[in-house]
């Protein structure tokens, strides 16, 4: 029998993990399901209850909210074997917080109201995993504005700011906004990083020196230490960025926006990617803007 007070969760990795746990600690009972189910044990360790498949979470759950890879990965949940769609008992809405096309996003919203009745919310965030971990990402939404508002205390959990950009897509468009806006600026920073080590100046102490002025700002005094020393965890990787500007850039193509920043930036992070960087944090781009 279908528990519609519980909230489903498909994706369990860093970013997902540390949602589901802010709604676990915020009194929500929360089903998960990921596709190594190993990596979801500690959460079930901590109160969460393991799923089999996706359509486990649609069968019980009104609200099911994903954090995926890609395009692929969302349309194999929605859509595959035993997705979403494959057995929609209760589902009412989906929130999916993974970055992907707004072209495809309005695919997949489409065809999951079509085949199951169900609402699509793309609803990308921003703030990173130290965000998530303590209710402070900024979500972009775009879908229906009454199942946005129904999602929403469940949101709240891990969000201190919810934004209807429009209809479906639009909270991914807005999401590609801010990847143009965070990865142009650490290719800068990268370039600045670089500059200021090979003029024989403490590279490590511009965050400092930096700060309040002009060119500050919450990537300068998180990437510059990541920079000039190499962090011992991963808050990103340069692989999943590249992702996202390559996105960025077919978006800019077919709205006929003139982008030559962003070329050079997407052809740094295809450097990157092809010296091997592509699993290694963000904040090794400074490898490529100043090889070894």
């Amino acid at each position: 029998m279908a528990d519609v007070s519980t909230i489903g969760f498909g994706g369990t990795g860093l970013m997902g993990a540390a949602m589901v746990r802010r709604l676990l600690q915020a009194g929500h009972r929360v089903m998960v399901w990921n596709r190594t189910p190993e990596k979801a044990a500690a959460l079930v360790a901590e109160g969460a209850v393991l799923a089999a498949d996706p359509a486990e979470l649609a069968q019980h759950c009104e609200t099911v909210i994903l954090c995926l890879t890609d395009t692929r990965a969302v349309e194999q949940v929605a859509f595959g074997s035993n997705g979403l769609s494959h057995r929609p008992g209760a589902l009412r809405r989906v929130l999916d917080h993974s970055s992907i096309s707004p072209t495809a996003t309005r695919a997949i919203a489409q065809r999951l109201k079509e085949q199951t009745g169900a609402d699509w919310v793309d609803a990308p965030v921003s703030g990173g995993i130290a965000g998530a971990a303590n209710g402070a990402l900024v979500v972009m939404a775009g879908g229906d504005a009454a199942a946005i508002e129904q999602a929403s205390p469940a949101l709240r959990a891990y969000a201190r700011a919810i934004t209807r950009m429009g209809d479906s897509g639009a909270g991914q468009v807005a999401k590609l906004c801010n990847q143009t806006v965070v990865a142009t600026t650490l290719c800068a920073i990268a370039e600045a990083v670089s500059l200021a080590q090979r003029s024989g100046i403490d590279a490590a102490a511009l965050s400092t020196a930096l700060a309040g002025g002009w060119a500050d700002s919450v990537l300068l005094q998180t990437f510059v230490p990541r920079m000039t020393t190499p962090p011992a965890q991963s808050i990103g990787a340069l692989a999943t960025m590249l992702k996202d500007v390559d996105n960025v850039a077919e978006a800019m193509q077919q709205a006929a926006v003139h982008a030559p920043v962003l070329m050079a930036v997407q052809e740094r992070f295809r450097q990157g990617k092809a010296q091997g960087l592509g699993e290694a944090d963000l904040s090794q781009i400074v490898r490529v803007a100043k090889p070894a």
